[in-house]
């Protein structure tokens, strides 16, 4: 298994064979701007990482893994325009760059495009592909719609919530793992374990992810801390600090939860200071570290050596360890 820098500069190596120069510009230029802008590339170094896991060169895997990455940047073209969000990753989303509906009907583009990439597959692994990427894709526009619903219920429960960030992430990236080992022609058990260890890994990662963006260090997170406060979102953190709150305390985390202010600084570190008060803070880092623990179990089973499990609880600890 290679180093997730190796992966990264591989996928970005083969993306620049996809982002080049098409007509008409003005439906693919926001395409290769919203690939350019960077992140992370969690995803498709997943799906390479598992491929060789299987022991199938993960050059192999670089289709599956770049379907992932159109697929996830497609989501979050539309989700921009549904947030009527400004910036993405720092730089303006494609609706405010271009215009609304040329950032619906790039991202329809893209969606399609991530299928096109399962062609240059045999047929086996192409129908494989597709009907997880289908079953995915259906399940992460749920998890979307969960979310959009939430922000109008004040009687959103943990168990609502965990499911909604399942669909809405944590599929895809234990789709982005099983990829790599269809790719790889790794039996159907060890696909269906694969894709728990990214789907139970993914649930810790997106509390992680509430965790930080309310605790985060702001020079290294990439994002505005206390965006999820600022948009009054009912995270794993807010639904926590309720449970755990008296009626009175209750009633004012409500209360500032329906608000919109021009300045929420103070109103970010009040709801901060209800967050490690009631404990919820502490419960939501615990709750991180059961999804990864629950995560590692799920390799004891695996066909794979030992140094391959071990190198991937590595990579889920550092992945939990993280600050950005």
């Amino acid at each position: 298994m290679q180093t997730t820098q190796h992966y990264q500069a591989a996928f970005l190596e083969h993306l620049k064979t996809f982002t080049f120069e098409k007509e008409p510009k003005n439906l693919y230029q926001p395409i290769h701007y919203i690939l350019e802008l960077g992140g992370k590339r969690l995803r498709p170094v997943l799906t390479l990482m598992t491929a060789e896991i299987f022991n199938c060169d993960s050059k192999k895997a670089l289709d599956a893994a770049l379907s992932i990455e159109v697929f996830h940047n497609f989501s979050l073209v539309h989700d921009d325009i549904m947030d009527a969000a400004p910036l993405r990753r720092g730089k303006q989303t494609v609706h405010e760059k271009w215009d609304l509906n040329t950032g619906v009907l790039s991202g329809d583009a893209m969606l399609i495009m991530a299928y096109q990439l399962f062609e240059n597959y045999d047929a086996h692994i192409f129908r494989a592909l597709a009907k997880l990427f289908s079953k995915t894709a259906l399940q992460v526009c749920e998890g979307q719609q969960y979310d959009v619903d939430f922000e109008s219920r004040d009687d959103v429960t943990i168990p609502e919530y965990l499911k909604m960030i399942e669909y809405k992430t944590a599929v895809l990236v234990g789709a982005a793992m099983k990829m790599g080992a269809i790719v790889a022609n790794a039996s159907e058990e060890d696909q269906d374990k694969i894709y728990d260890f990214g789907r139970l890994l993914g649930i810790a990662f997106q509390l992680q992810d509430d965790y930080l963006d309310a605790f985060g260090n702001p020079e290294t997170f990439g994002k505005q801390v206390g965006g999820d406060i600022i948009e009054n979102k009912k995270t794993f953190l807010y639904l926590k600090a309720l449970e755990f709150s008296n009626a009175s305390d209750q009633h004012q985390l409500k209360q500032l939860f329906s608000v919109h202010l021009d300045d929420s600084s103070d109103k970010i570190e009040l709801i901060k200071e209800f967050f490690v008060s009631t404990g919820s803070a502490e419960v939501t880092q615990k709750e991180i570290e059961n999804y990864t623990i629950k995560a590692f179990k799920v390799l004891d089973s695996l066909t794979i050596s030992e140094d391959k499990k071990e190198n991937l609880k590595a990579f889920g600890t550092d992945l939990m360890n993280r600050k950005v």
